[in-house]
């Protein structure tokens, strides 16, 4: 069955009670099935069946007593809800709160002075009714739809501190007014407010700092002249003129001009990446010295930036599985601190006949409770750690990948393209007559000129000069013969040169020696005329393992994890990369279609090894690394490798340093402590502060500052993440 996504914003919400309320509002539509509301973003994320439209789901939400904004009008609006979390409310309370605490500050002193009664009702009123009416809207919207969050506990404190301080104002008892309970309550819960707001402005900085990037002009040829036009006009195949220092505007490939580009703000590579003819190049990075054509291969949301953007502000919107535990426990949350202020009302009113004293305790654990600390514990971290991720080249799909990578301990690679460049490379090359190396590689390469074979290639990047031969010959599966001034020459394998007979020195310890490493073997003849076919020198090409893979693997290995090659190639040029690196396990010679087969032999041997939850990741880069990169807990695929791998993972690395393996791991890892630190410090604060609060030994002030400081502490603490540091050496 086809379903459909929608994302929107939702408004209001204070807490994780108002996140499971809107949760339930939305489920209990015909044809929901799945549902997710971020505190942080202050996101909806909703999959149902395509005949649920937008406008039910935000009907429903606004029902519920929030308010539903598209996120086309929430970013047209953006300036209005910023202005909502501005500093003069706060300004203002804490003006108005000064007068109830400096009474407190001066008694040390022996200063006893206090405001008239009907001023403190005054004041009071305002700020209760005034600067205090959102907490009233909200919680009358939760006990409206039978439920309750942070701000109804805030409603009915600060509203019992204060009416039991109107109610001695009537009689007449003016020595025993609470005014300063309700105002100062207030203004401290406003003042974390807003410290959470402006803590949770910096968790999105790495969405902002991407969207940055999209520039909003390009300067596209058309015909004989260059036309400057929004990107949104900009298609593909359109040319586009790129000037010096300028940010490429789209996805392309260079058909003219040479430059280099500072691509470090989406790869984390802190090297300029030179860019000649057929280079790719990607949209919001900076071209460097020179002038570049590019025709254009991707625009807005198909181009690599907006992908990159979807996959971050995906991470950040899902929850993590950890958060269902959060959710389960804040649903039952605002009930249960209601019958626990209820009872400390009854059982100190009962016990010491004090109903003012038993009324300012209830107010008290009321005030104390803060699932809006519980509701931002994982978000926040997740935000934050997704976000220091991207901005070092590491795309996380969604939260569940985060989590589950902090468990994984066995990663299996791929070899080719993975573990080494992808390409072959002249590695070796014998002399076996009187040429020069240079003179055999000018030889060469003269056989192979314009030639797109790989082997071809590596010859022709070693030559330093090479003249046409002529009459070229191409024999299939064997090699090339041609002519060089008047000389034949046969450029091919082993077998081909036996099968022309050609005259051989004692090399074949160096061809066992070559072989065992893997390598593919060629070699150049001559005939002469005297005594036939000659061999003149051999040739070595290898896959060339990447600088950093050796390091790389080490770090994994700091990291407890287990690392594990499964390659298609043969046994003898798989052990030979795995002694070189130190790899644990070497599979080699597996068809594409058994890796996810060995991925899943793989997981039973890691769960039975260490008898725990551990996970397995698969690192690829091609096509048929795709089954076995959805097979894995979790998948990771190289950037530079297919976009079929990168949908197949979990992570993608956009570039190809290997570091980035153990930098994701790590990563994982912290924001998962980070986590747990998080709905620790959520979790104390309430079973400290409100036993405390029941049984007397905090005044509602004090709850208050509490509570205040407990979403701050948690958000802070998530922030804290930003200071993480690569292995990888990027940015």
């Amino acid at each position: 069955m086809k379903t459909v996504e929608y994302s929107f914003f939702v408004e209001e919400m204070s807490c994780a009670s108002c996140v499971s309320r809107v949760e339930k509002a939305l489920k209990k539509i015909d044809g929901v099935i799945d549902v997710s509301v971020n505190l942080a973003t202050e996101k909806a994320t909703v999959e149902a069946n395509t005949n649920v439209q937008l406008e039910t789901l935000m009907a429903a939400v606004d029902k519920a007593g929030y308010h539903a904004v598209k996120i086309s009008e929430a970013e047209i609006h953006a300036k209005d809800i910023n202005k909502q979390a501005s500093l003069w409310p706060i300004i203002i309370s804490v003006i108005l709160a000064i007068p109830f605490v400096l009474p407190m500050l001066l008694e040390p002193f022996g200063i006893h002075w206090m405001m008239p009664a009907w001023l403190q009702l005054a004041i009071a009123s305002v700020v209760q009714f005034g600067l205090g009416a959102k907490f009233y809207r909200s919680g009358f919207n939760a006990a409206k739809a039978l439920s309750g969050n942070m701000d109804l506990l805030v409603a009915i404190g600060t509203s019992a501190a204060y009416g039991l301080s109107l109610y001695q104002l009537i009689i007449g008892n003016n020595d025993h007014l609470y005014f300063e309970s309700s105002v100062v309550i207030i203004t401290l819960i406003l003042i974390g407010k807003w410290l959470e707001s402006r803590a949770k402005h910096q968790t999105t900085q790495a969405i902002e700092a991407l969207s940055a990037l999209r520039p909003e002009v390009a300067l596209v040829r058309q015909g004989d002249q260059e036309v400057s036009l929004p990107i949104s006009q900009v298609k593909v195949d359109d040319v586009v003129v790129i000037k010096p220092g300028e940010r490429i505007p789209v996805d392309g490939v260079v058909i003219d001009g040479a430059s280099s580009c500072d691509e470090s703000m989406l790869t984390g590579e802190s090297f300029p990446v030179s860019k000649t003819l057929n280079s790719v190049v990607t949209g919001g990075t900076i071209n460097g010295e020179g002038l570049l054509i590019v025709k254009t291969t991707a625009v807005q949301a198909d181009s690599t930036l907006s992908k990159i953007i979807a996959m971050v502000e995906s991470a950040q919107a899902k929850k993590a599985p950890i958060q269902r535990i959060v959710d389960r426990i804040s649903a039952i949350f605002v009930p249960v601190i209601l019958l626990i202020a209820l009872i400390t009302l009854l059982a100190w009113g009962v016990i010491s006949h004090d109903w003012q004293q038993a009324l300012l305790h209830a107010v008290a654990v009321l005030v104390i409770a803060c699932p809006c600390a519980l509701g931002l514990a994982t978000p926040t971290a997740i935000m934050v750690g997704t976000g220091v991720a991207a901005r070092h080249g590491i795309l996380i799909k969604d939260a569940e990948a985060l989590e589950t990578l902090h468990n994984i301990n066995t990663v299996a690679f791929d070899k080719t393209g993975t573990l080494t460049i992808g390409k072959p490379e002249l590695v070796e090359l014998d002399v076996m007559g009187t040429e020069t190396a240079d003179q055999i590689l000018a030889l060469a390469a003269s056989m192979q000129a314009g030639s797109e074979h790989p082997l071809a290639k590596a010859i022709l990047a070693k030559a330093k000069s090479y003249n046409y031969a002529q009459n070229i010959t191409s024999v299939a599966g064997s090699g090339v013969m041609a002519t060089i001034d008047n000389h034949e020459y046969y450029l091919g394998s082993l077998r081909w040169m036996k099968s022309l007979n050609a005259y051989f020195v004692d090399m074949q310890d160096k061809i066992n020696e070559l072989t065992q490493k893997g390598y593919t073997i060629s070699f150049l003849a001559k005939q002469q005329s005297e005594n036939g076919v000659v061999i003149l020198a051999l040739f070595g090409f290898a896959d060339v393992i990447k600088s950093e893979a050796k390091s790389a693997i080490n770090a994994l290995h700091q990291l407890n994890v287990n690392t594990v090659m499964l390659t298609g190639d043969n046994q003898q040029a798989a052990n030979y990369v795995a002694q070189q690196l130190n790899l644990d396990k070497v599979i080699a010679e597996v068809l594409p279609q058994d890796k996810a087969n060995y991925i899943y032999q793989l997981q039973k041997e890691s769960q039975n090894l260490s008898n725990s939850n551990h996970k397995v990741a698969m690192v690829g880069d091609g096509i048929n690394d795709a089954p076995a990169l959805a097979a894995a807990d979790i998948g990771i695929a190289m950037g530079t490798g297919t976009d079929v791998a990168m949908h197949a993972a979990s992570i993608t690395l956009m570039r190809g340093n290997l570091f980035l393996i153990a930098d994701a791991i790590d990563i994982s890892r912290r924001t998962y402590n980070k986590i747990k630190q998080n709905l620790f410090w959520a979790f104390f604060y309430n079973l400290i502060g409100i036993p405390l609060a029941a049984f007397g030994f905090l005044n509602p002030m004090i709850a208050g500052a509490a509570m205040a400081l407990s979403s701050v502490s948690v958000v802070t603490n998530a922030l804290l993440l930003k200071r993480w540091q690569a292995r990888s050496g990027s940015k």
